[in-house]
């Protein structure tokens, strides 16, 4: 086989280029604010959904509960992520911010499930509500989780920030849903209204949840990213100067924010030389948002060099 091996696509220039992809922006200190705050909100709410015998704050506790734990979660994740690369995990850890955001959904959808149960239990065990109370602790709870919402808002790009950021969103939206129902038990007395509500805050869990708990899942399994198109990488390979074939192409989350590529390039003149690398590297990055490509290049007079084919490996 005809290729070489001497020169791949990883080198100085690319680093060069995208140095400041693979440095996470920290977000600890917004993380610990969030946390902070969403603890506050459970003690208060758990005290005064008792209190109350409100099973749509007590709902809304549960909730927020999960939301403080996935905000630790993906605070730890966030640490982890920033620790530099040792000679065993050659990535670091940034993988454990994929870990983070499946472990969240996971958690949310367990609890979900927990709190529809209850409410359901509610419907032929009616109590009645002090809707005052539940108006004015849900309202503190949609000024909290607002708060915790605008503090992770810059973070969107990355799948774990952002999944704590749409649970602040939801959890708001949540919240101003229980004032609502608060003020209607006031003015009509229907106590069914409250477990009804709860089992909307289940649906709007199992709605947001659902879809980052799959995005998540794929990352865990090496899936290419869903905001990238892998036949639109393989065009955009395929139409390089001197670029005969690809093959051997694979794409992956390092991380909820950072994606890695292969790949084999077989050009019948030769290695193009380092510029060439360069500039596809910063093609990759502008065009796919992919931070981290590796390219070997092969000349092909001697067959393509794989261990297994492209729909086996």
């Amino acid at each position: 086989m005809a290729h070489d091996h001497s020169e791949h696509g990883h080198g100085a220039a690319e680093h060069a280029g995208h140095a400041h992809t693979h440095a996470p922006t920290d977000f600890g200190r917004r993380f610990a604010i969030a946390t902070a705050l969403n603890i506050g909100l459970v003690a208060a709410q758990v005290f005064y959904g008792v209190a109350a015998h409100s099973v749509a704050l007590l709902a809304d506790a549960g909730h927020n509960f999960g939301d403080a734990l996935g905000l630790i979660i993906a605070w730890g994740a966030h640490i982890l992520a920033q620790l530099t690369p040792t000679t065993r995990f050659t990535y670091g850890l940034r993988s454990a911010s994929i870990l983070a955001a499946l472990l969240n959904g996971v958690i949310l959808l367990v609890a979900t499930g927990a709190i529809a149960w209850e409410a359901i239990q509610r419907f032929f065990e009616p109590s009645e509500v002090a809707g005052a109370t539940v108006m004015v602790v849900a309202a503190v709870g949609f000024a909290v989780n607002g708060l915790s919402a605008w503090l992770l808002t810059s973070g969107k790009g990355d799948l774990n920030v952002r999944s704590a950021f749409l649970h602040m969103v939801a959890d708001a939206a949540v919240s101003l849903g229980v004032v609502v129902a608060g003020g209607i038990i006031l003015l009509t007395g229907w106590n069914w209204l409250d477990p009804a509500v709860s089992i909307g805050i289940s649906a709007v869990i199992v709605w947001g949840t659902w879809s980052l708990l799959r995005e998540a899942t794929s990352r865990a399994l090496s899936a290419v990213p869903s905001n990238i198109d892998p036949k639109a990488v393989l065009a955009r390979l395929k139409e390089q100067p001197g670029v005969a074939a690809v093959h051997d192409l694979h794409i992956w989350s390092m991380s909820t924010k950072e994606t890695a590529l292969t790949c084999h390039l077989v050009m019948p003149d030769g290695h193009p030389g380092d510029a060439f690398i360069e500039q596809l590297c910063h093609e990759l990055h502008d065009k796919f948002a992919i931070a981290h490509t590796t390219v070997q290049i092969e000349l092909g007079d001697a067959g393509p060099c794989r261990l297994a084919p492209d729909h086996v490996v």
